[in-house]
């Protein structure tokens, strides 16, 4: 594994699924939070390339965690809708970062974009609605 870009921190919020397939590193900009991860053979489909689904997993990740407010907010929210498509690849020992956009948190809705990117090469394009909750589930 390479180095860790200047300004990545680990996720501190984990859980045993992002436990499983991290470590995921994130950084907050000025256009919005990022989430990176560097690309290892778990992550990898038998052609050595890596696997769309994990692509898609972390776009839903970097979704939430910025329409949520990570890292100081932990508003709860719950996946509605996510569209993805795939522009790119990411091979073994690639550094692979989302760039998320949120649209809108509203009371019961949150809206975000990520784009997934290999150094300039744009990969993924997500888009996200997240359910609100209230505190109920």
């Amino acid at each position: 594994m390479s180095e860790i870009p200047a300004g990545f921190e680990v996720v501190s919020r984990s859980s045993p699924y992002i436990d499983m397939v991290g470590p995921l590193y994130y950084k907050l900009t000025d256009e919005g939070l990022q989430i990176g991860f560097f690309a290892e053979e778990k992550h990898c489909n038998s052609r050595g390339f890596v696997h769309g689904g994990f692509l898609s997993t972390v776009a839903d990740i970097a979704l939430g965690y910025g329409a949520g407010g990570f890292p100081d907010i932990n508003r709860p929210m719950v996946t509605t809708s996510i569209t993805i498509d795939f522009a790119g690849s990411a091979q073994k020992g690639d550094w692979v970062v989302y760039k998320t956009d949120v649209q809108k948190v509203g009371r019961m809705a949150a809206f975000a974009n990520t784009y997934a990117h290999v150094g300039e090469k744009r990969i993924v394009r997500a888009s996200g609605i997240f359910t609100v909750l209230d505190g109920r589930g």
